[in-house]
């Protein structure tokens, strides 16, 4: 059976107050999905620590992300990457929210 032609730009929620995690594809050990934030950011002195490799990929809008290992928050525009090893805290400093932030995330390992 032929795959599904989509579109990742299409079917985008705006206004949301949960941002939306959408699977694209799953196989053993791989995971990509589409991430839609709408102004959303890891609340005050929370980090974020998966046992899994993360690479992220910012298709629209804008995002700062901050690694426990640097200092100063990563400023993200479209086109930007980013890989976040297992295991290494981060977090989410601010998302812009109009036209919402799209995001390309492949989890991995």
């Amino acid at each position: 059976m032929p795959a599904a032609l989509t579109n990742i730009l299409e079917h985008v929620p705006a206004g949301r107050l949960d941002e939306e995690f959408i699977e694209l594809l799953s196989a053993p050990g791989l995971r990509i999905e589409r991430i839609v934030s709408t102004g959303q950011c890891t609340p005050a002195g929370e980090w974020l620590e998966q046992r899994r490799g993360e690479w992220v990929l910012l298709i629209q809008g804008h995002a700062s992300l901050r690694l426990e290992t640097i200092p100063e928050a990563r400023h993200l525009r479209p086109g930007d990457h980013l890989h976040i090893p297992a295991g290494l805290r981060h977090r989410v400093e601010a998302t812009q929210a109009e036209p919402p932030t799209i995001w390309l995330a492949v989890h991995y390992g």
